[in-house]
């Protein structure tokens, strides 16, 4: 079974707001992180990184968020994938700065992205909100996951009352075969939420970027009866991939669960083999 990082940021320096860097630099001290992430920001660098890890693919995410992060496009995210499969690009669709989001992922997913993550909390917006209904359609007609920002954040200007899974439930109800992933699983205030939204819905998973993984057992006291609907991430360049990897195989979960954590849920929503 493979092992997929479905939540990795692809960016240089010079796509964020300054302020974003300096706090991403402090998970490396000591080292020159502006010219860290520049060395790393070749598919090769990255592909040998994920090796020297033991992963298999990753999701490369990029970011439309002028208020709040910077400016990832879509363009640098699918050139960076390009000529890998090991690479997976997914798409951002920000509604405030389109007026056809259905028409604009399609024009995405063409290009070759093979996903969407959104932003509430960074792009100011619930997911029920009827201006992205015409997308979840086009999105679920395609067959591609949509992937959404959830729980708290530490970025200026994020609100972080659009962070609450809850209002994936309308979505996972109006669209039941579109699958969505709730990025975080809730982080902070709502990760019982989001766990019973995945009981709940067959199309709803948690994905755990940010998250210490030796805090699973605590922030999801029923993690083991959730191991199909859980998807492993790192939210690199932050945290330390392979100790993330080893945190979780410690868990004492058993071997199937591990691998469905791991990369076996992620690849059957990707289609991965």
């Amino acid at each position: 079974m493979p092992v997929v990082d479905f939540h990795v940021h692809v960016g240089l320096p010079e796509h964020y707001r300054p302020w974003v860097v300096d706090f991403m630099a402090e998970w490396y001290p000591g080292r020159n992180f502006d010219a860290y992430l520049r060395d790393m920001m070749t598919p090769e660098r990255l592909i040998g990184h994920l090796d020297e890890c033991g992963v298999d693919y990753a999701v490369a995410l990029g970011g439309l968020n002028p208020v709040t992060t910077g400016m990832i496009p879509n363009e640098y995210v699918l050139e960076f994938c390009r000529g890998t499969n090991r690479l997976v690009p997914f798409c951002n669709i920000n509604p405030n700065l389109v007026s056809r989001p259905a028409e604009e992922l399609e024009r995405w997913v063409d290009a070759g992205c093979r996903g969407v993550k959104l932003y509430p909390t960074y792009q100011f917006f619930h997911p029920n909100d009827a201006r992205l209904y015409p997308l979840y359609a086009r999105a679920e007609a395609l067959g591609i996951p949509v992937m959404f920002h959830t729980g708290s954040s530490v970025f200026r200007g994020s609100r972080l009352k659009y962070g609450d899974p809850v209002f994936l439930d309308d979505v996972a109800v109006d669209f039941p075969r579109l699958n969505l992933v709730q990025a975080h699983s809730g982080r902070g205030f709502w990760y019982a939420a989001a766990a019973f939204l995945a009981q709940l819905h067959p199309n709803v998973y948690m994905e755990i970027s940010g998250l210490p993984p030796q805090n699973l057992l605590t922030y999801f006291p029923k993690l083991d009866k959730l191991t199909d609907k859980i998807i492993f991430g790192s939210d690199w360049p932050g945290p330390d991939i392979k100790a993330n990897l080893d945190a979780i195989r410690a868990l004492g979960l058993g071997e199937p669960a591990v691998s469905n954590i791991l990369g076996g849920t992620a690849a059957r929503l990707l289609g991965l083999r």
